[in-house]
């Protein structure tokens, strides 16, 4: 079993448990996970890992919706030592996680929710954006070491949020190291080991976070998105989803909302 679902968490907190493990990746607004007893905030840079039989409580904000894969734990790939991938993927479900996303992982998860949302109906293309996802984080918890979100106090989401308040004007790398309180460079490099990705791309992601929340969720014309969003044309935000969402405004209007 590898199901994929894009869901809206309840407002007021429920507490299960399940079979199966799971995989629950914030897409939207945010979220609060208690898997036994150790709580998580989920935002749409956090993923948490729940193994089968962990007991989890569980609410989100009136904007939320996650990403859930559920997955077989008698599976082979996570029951079999003789499987080529047996050790890596396994290793996700040795305990609750929360883990953090670097920014090629959260955009990739992103798209594989507005693909999921978009054809909610193909169950082998949700099957292999799992698959993509599982294999994307279990390679990252191999290779790389887990970077704490905090650094001598420097929390990416303050950064993200003022973006999100200023998205219509034009910001720079220094309006952000002011944000944060620290130098251009100081900034740049905390940035850079704490989310994995420059503050420029960061910046660019979250742009496009919005403009794709707005096409696919609004009657808000194209040009009126990309003045929203920071764009400088209509042409420039549909070259940016292009080439790093793989649609264009026109597909995104098309589809059906998950807001």
């Amino acid at each position: 079993m590898l199901d994929t679902r894009l869901l809206k968490l309840p407002t007021a907190s429920q507490q299960h448990h399940h079979q199966h493990h799971q995989v629950v990746l914030g897409i939207q607004g945010e979220a609060e996970l208690t898997v036994d007893g150790a709580g998580a905030r989920l935002d749409t840079w956090k993923a948490c890992l729940v193994p089968t039989d962990a007991r989890h409580d569980f609410f989100g904000d009136q904007q939320n919706h996650v990403l859930v894969i559920n997955i077989d734990p008698v599976s082979p790939v996570l029951s079999s030592p003789a499987h080529a991938h047996y050790e890596k993927l396994a290793r996700l479900f040795d305990k609750p996680r929360a883990l953090q996303m670097d920014n090629q992982m959260q955009s990739f998860v992103q798209f594989a929710a507005a693909e999921v949302n978009r054809w909610p109906d193909n169950t082998t293309l949700h099957q292999h954006l799992a698959a993509g996802i599982l294999h994307g984080m279990a390679e990252r918890l191999v290779n790389e070491p887990v970077r704490s979100w905090h650094r001598q106090g420097f929390n990416p989401e303050v950064v993200r949020n003022y973006i999100v308040g200023n998205l219509h004007r034009k910001i720079t790398v220094a309006d952000l190291a002011g944000v944060a309180c620290l130098s251009v460079s100081r900034f740049h490099e905390i940035f850079r080991e704490v989310t994995g990705t420059t503050p420029h791309q960061f910046l660019l992601q979250t742009r496009l976070d919005q403009a794709v929340h707005l096409l696919a969720s609004t009657k808000v014309s194209v040009s009126e998105v990309s003045y929203r969003t920071g764009f400088s044309s209509q042409s420039a935000l549909t070259n940016a989803l292009r080439k790093y969402r793989g649609t264009t405004p026109s597909k995104l209007q098309a589809g059906v909302s998950v807001a």
